[in-house]
């Protein structure tokens, strides 16, 4: 089915090199990182090497000045071929923007080009034991000193959090303003705490992050005290926006699976694919991925072209990774007492998804932005 979105001959080569990439240098060693539990730097610097860091990035920052759609196709290779250890859509869609938007000059200068090489590795930290979805009631503060801040506080869920050695942090003032803080990594005070063990994303390391009297100069300060929640508000679409895409394209690699094993696997002698149950289930998951995936592509649309897609972003995250959850619990099914078992990639797949409609703002935080949007 011809996409919405409108891919160039310059595209579709960089889908291919894209490929290729996740192919060879993610998919064979993603079992093993899911052993150890987080990934090595190396693929990091693999990837900014193969230009697959940034690349909307400018040019004097390093990075190839690319429209939003190389973003996109990254996105969907690594969905892909499973890839939920690599998290390389965070780092490129969800944080640097912060930098290339908010950042002063200097700030771009000195932090951009390392994310562009793989270098500088990201993360963002606003999540706390007591504040999540509601973001206005962290407790992490920043006391300002003149030159600089002192930061005091604990994160939690933090996703590349031990990589990471550039943490944008959401702190707040005595006047109950909110910033964001570039916190490096050496920084006396800042340390990071276990790594989490989760149901799922076993090869994606998230984190506790502590800050104890962190000195953070000025100079490190990401636009103009006290507009940081404002700062998270924007780029939060976005955020959403790119976890749909995901969704869509895990809901059809979860289908591309299923479709595989339910034509090889047979029953009663023939082939479990045949059963009309199981083939008009087929029908309406490929249908529902083919109308979530139209829809998801128009909001991309719609977010290049620089209009407002805040309840529309919410809606194709609600929807898709909903969808991702419910389609990967059918096509369990259909794998009987096999789909159980870890050496199969739907059990894996059906773990790595049920956080999906829970980071990055739940269902219900989504339904509520969507009827607010409704005046509701």
């Amino acid at each position: 089915m011809e996409r919405v979105l409108q891919f160039t001959e310059e595209h579709d080569i960089f889908r291919g090199m894209a490929r290729k990439f996740f192919e060879t240098e993610v998919a064979p060693h993603h079992e093993s990182w899911e052993k150890a539990g987080i990934v090595p730097k190396e693929v990091w610097k693999k990837a900014g090497a193969s230009g697959l860091l940034c690349p909307n990035i400018p040019s004097e920052y390093g990075g190839a000045d690319a429209d939003f759609l190389y973003n996109v196709i990254i996105i969907e290779e690594s969905s892909r071929v499973g890839n939920t250890g690599f998290f390389i859509s965070l780092h490129n869609d969800v944080i640097a923007p912060y930098i290339s938007e908010y950042a002063n000059e200097e700030q771009k200068a000195r932090w951009l080009p390392g994310c562009v090489t793989g270098d500088s590795i990201l993360a963002i930290a606003m999540t706390e034991p007591g504040a999540g979805s509601d973001l206005k009631n962290i407790t992490t503060s920043a006391v300002d000193k003149g030159d600089h801040y002192v930061v005091n506080g604990q994160k939690t869920f933090i996703s590349n959090g031990q990589l990471a050695n550039l943490i944008i942090t959401a702190v707040k003032h005595d006047n109950g303003t909110m910033s964001l803080l570039m916190v490096e990594e050496g920084m006396n005070g800042f340390e990071r705490g276990r790594r989490l063990e989760k149901i799922g994303l076993k090869a994606q390391d998230t984190s506790e992050l502590y800050y104890n009297d962190v000195v953070v100069p000025k100079e490190n300060l990401i636009g103009k005290q006290g507009q940081g929640f404002r700062y998270l508000m924007q780029k939060l679409a976005t955020e959403r926006l790119v976890l749909g895409l995901a969704a869509v394209e895990a809901t059809a690699l979860v289908q591309r699976i299923t479709l595989q094993y339910i034509k090889e696997r047979q029953a009663f002698g023939k082939k479990i694919g045949t059963f009309q149950h199981i083939k008009f289930k087929m029908a309406e998951m490929a249908t529902e991925l083919e109308m979530c995936r139209a829809f998801a592509d128009k909001v991309t649309v719609e977010t290049m072209a620089g209009k407002s897609t805040t309840a529309e972003a919410s809606m194709v995250k609600w929807y898709s990774t909903e969808m991702q959850k419910r389609h990967t619990d059918e096509c369990l099914q259909f794998f009987g007492g096999y789909g159980y078992m870890m050496e199969y990639p739907i059990a894996r797949a059906y773990l790595d998804a049920r956080i999906q409609t829970i980071y990055a703002g739940t269902t219900e935080i989504m339904k509520e932005i969507i009827g607010r949007s409704l005046g509701l």
